[in-house]
């Protein structure tokens, strides 16, 4: 990486972000963006600098961001930062194990001790946190969530900006629409409806998620 990263975010998994990210080689860790909390711009986080989001304008030309919100909604904070010219960075840490078969989007973040599976695909801006498993053959969509050891089979289709708990398993071949929402520790046996919530094991369908 040549040019000098920045984390969009400035809450508690923008500092863990920041922390896996001083543990890949050729990242160079240069700050936060605040796209609400004026009052946060210009202190400090983690011994680096906190901009504004309008920063970007200027900064965009030696500096390449990752999103740091763990909700599927950072969408929004990622498109404010592609409206001002960002480019967006790549982060694996070394510790993964990535097939060199897999594809890997744009601003995808994956943690320590990830596993990605032959021909999946990974799309734009997704967020495996630590220990995710993801099988061959499953597309993980855009903006999309993966918290804490969850599992998600092979020949699987994740659609955009859904959030698996922690510690979830999806089984294999199994389909979840856009925005759904699988809870911690959920068995997903069925296919999951776009914006449908769901818990237990099996997973069962409580209430669609908010907009």
């Amino acid at each position: 990486m040549t040019k000098k990263l920045l984390i969009l975010g400035t809450r508690t998994l923008a500092v863990e972000i920041a922390d896996v990210a001083s543990e890949i080689p050729g990242v160079d860790l240069a700050g936060f963006v605040e796209n609400l909390d004026r009052d946060a711009v210009g202190g400090k986080l983690e011994g680096l600098p906190v901009y504004w989001i309008d920063d970007l304008a200027v900064l965009k030309e030696t500096h390449v961001a990752i999103g740091g919100l763990a909700t599927t909604a950072r969408d929004r904070f990622i498109a404010q930062a592609a409206a001002l010219g960002m480019e967006f960075a790549t982060l694996i840490h070394p510790s993964a194990r990535i097939s060199k078969k897999a594809q890997i989007g744009e601003g995808v973040f994956i943690s320590a001790g990830c596993i990605v599976g032959a021909h999946a695909r990974i799309t734009a801006h997704v967020f495996l946190n630590r220990g995710v498993l993801v099988g061959h053959h499953t597309e993980i969509g855009a903006f999309s969530t993966l918290q804490p050891g969850a599992n998600v089979a092979g020949c699987c289709r994740i659609a955009d900006r859904t959030l698996i708990g922690m510690g979830a398993i999806v089984v294999d071949r199994i389909n979840v629409g856009a925005g759904a929402l699988i809870g911690a520790g959920s068995v997903v046996t069925k296919d999951v409806a776009a914006g449908a919530q769901v818990f237990g094991n099996p997973a069962r369908a409580i209430r669609k998620s908010p907009s």
